[in-house]
């Protein structure tokens, strides 16, 4: 948010909350849901928009109808009557859309696998501008329903917590993804701390702060310190690959940390040099998560291993590629 607009919009905030903390933290969860325009900005970011688009030309396209009105929008590749093989599910982070991710949906796809794809509420070809949790979970629920059951399921940021709340079943009344293995990339691994960084940056009281918050209990059914996906991965009973860098300057490796620390299923591996968003390209990364696709790449449970064990250097791993 620029300077000029951050002041104004501080400005009002602070006259919002001195007549009404509720308003005020009404307001700044409408706000802190809105999602950026799906236009891409600068010429890097246009090119690269402009090649995923060309990688997904020949997907099918579905729309997926949420609760409330929102939509998502799902990519297929490999879609149809063509055998047994198996399904995959990739999701984008915050921001972002499916064209950004189409270098990992072309290896996924490449395989032969049935790859969907999804643009979030307020993302890619989804329409609107506004996305929580809750809907970006119910769109996960969606896809299951529609393609039916995931041999794994892929996500990058926020589409990489989605997929972990999701499977967690944390949200009441709508179904946990099934997939057998999950893949988080530069993934949170709990959200409170972006709601306690955005109330600093608008100038929020503690009454304002904390209406923001119960908003989030509201429209979920679940309070801001219920979506701790660190504490459930291990809980979940299957294996987790993370990949993070800890170069990351969007999301802290402190929150792969978390996930590697939560029990013997979940493995962590760096990727440093990558950052936040090249990681979701790049070879070494993409060649992990096929090895752990196809069951190289996995801590058996029970297994007892040390913390510093299991994180590892991503490039001690062979940097293969799936079969083209």
């Amino acid at each position: 948010m620029a300077n000029f607009a951050l002041e104004v919009t501080r400005l009002g905030f602070s006259v919002l909350q001195a007549i009404s903390a509720d308003l005020a933290g009404r307001a700044a969860f409408r706000l802190f849901c809105r999602t950026p325009s799906p236009r891409p900005k600068g010429e890097k970011a246009k090119a690269a928009h402009a090649a995923g688009a060309a990688r997904l030309a020949g997907a099918e396209r579905f729309t997926l109808r949420l609760a409330g009105g929102a939509k998502a929008h799902a990519y297929r590749l490999n879609g149809g009557a063509i055998g047994q093989r198996k399904r995959y599910l990739v999701t984008h982070g915050w921001g972002s859309s499916a064209v950004y991710m189409a270098e990992l949906i072309s290896m996924l796809s490449a395989t032969g696998a049935e790859v969907v794809a999804l643009d979030f509420p307020g993302h890619g070809r989804a329409g609107g501008r506004f996305l929580h949790m809750g809907l970006a979970v119910g769109a996960i629920a969606a896809a299951e329903q529609r393609f039916g059951a995931f041999d794994a399921v892929i996500g990058h940021s926020f589409g990489g917590a989605a997929l972990m709340v999701s499977a967690a079943g944390l949200l009441p009344g709508v179904p946990p993804v099934t997939s057998e293995r999950l893949v988080l990339i530069g993934a949170p691994s709990e959200m409170a701390w972006l709601f306690a960084d955005f109330g600093r940056m608008m100038g929020l009281r503690p009454a304002a702060q904390a209406a923001l918050e119960k908003k989030v209990h509201r429209v979920t059914g679940r309070r801001l310190e219920e979506f701790d996906a660190g504490k459930t991965a291990g809980a979940i009973g299957r294996p987790v690959l993370v990949i993070h860098a800890e170069d990351d300057k969007e999301v802290s490796p402190a929150h792969a940390r978390r996930y590697g620390a939560a029990g013997p299923r979940v493995r962590l591996l760096w990727a440093n040099g990558f950052g936040h968003r090249r990681i979701v390209a790049a070879a070494p990364v993409l060649g992990a998560i096929a090895a752990f696709l196809e069951g190289g790449v996995d801590v058996e449970a029970g297994e007892s291993i040390k913390k510093d064990a299991a994180i590892i250097p991503l490039f001690e791993l062979p940097a293969r590629r799936a079969a083209l």
